[in-house]
């Protein structure tokens, strides 16, 4: 008897586990005092020199007004500066601040060590394989002809 197709549907099994992990974890955000968008807004700044609001919406997983509305709380709370890209008011950068870095912090180490739990089961070569796999997918999606509109167009690396 064949397997039945979720268990064998990538876009199904990729969810659930991703909605199974990331639960987890978001459950402990609270003690940071970390909304799901806020963790997610300041993790993707962690460890960059900033990202443009366009750039940090697609890796933090939001629609650009609501990334907005996230970096305004951010900003209000000084964990986030945004600045006029090369004097262009129109393009803004986003970076943290050193508060905001005290700030999440504390919630990266978290995310290590759940992470950590969540791998324990895998080997090394099967951790391994399984990060490279999923990297592989979202480069693939990311070069992936995109039906916009009715037209067709790349999405942007």
């Amino acid at each position: 008897m064949p397997q039945p197709f979720v268990e064998t549907y990538l876009s199904y099994l990729l969810t659930r586990a991703a909605h199974r992990v990331s639960a987890e974890f978001h459950a402990e955000l609270p003690r940071f005092g970390l909304t799901v968008a806020e963790w997610r807004t300041l993790a993707c700044l962690y460890d960059s020199p900033g990202l443009g609001v366009s750039d940090l919406a697609a890796m933090a997983i939001m629609k650009q007004p609501s990334m907005t509305k996230v970096l305004d709380r951010l900003q209000a709370q000084g964990l986030v500066l945004r600045e006029a890209v090369d004097g262009d008011r129109r393009r803004v950068r986003a970076r943290l601040t050193p508060a905001g870095r005290a700030r999440v912090k504390p919630a990266i180490a978290a995310a290590r060590a759940h992470q950590e739990r969540v791998l324990a089961p895998l080997s090394d070569a099967e951790r391994a394989l399984i990060t490279r796999a999923l990297d592989l997918i979202v480069q693939a999606e990311d070069q992936a002809p995109v039906k916009r509109g009715g037209r067709f167009s790349r999405k942007a690396a």
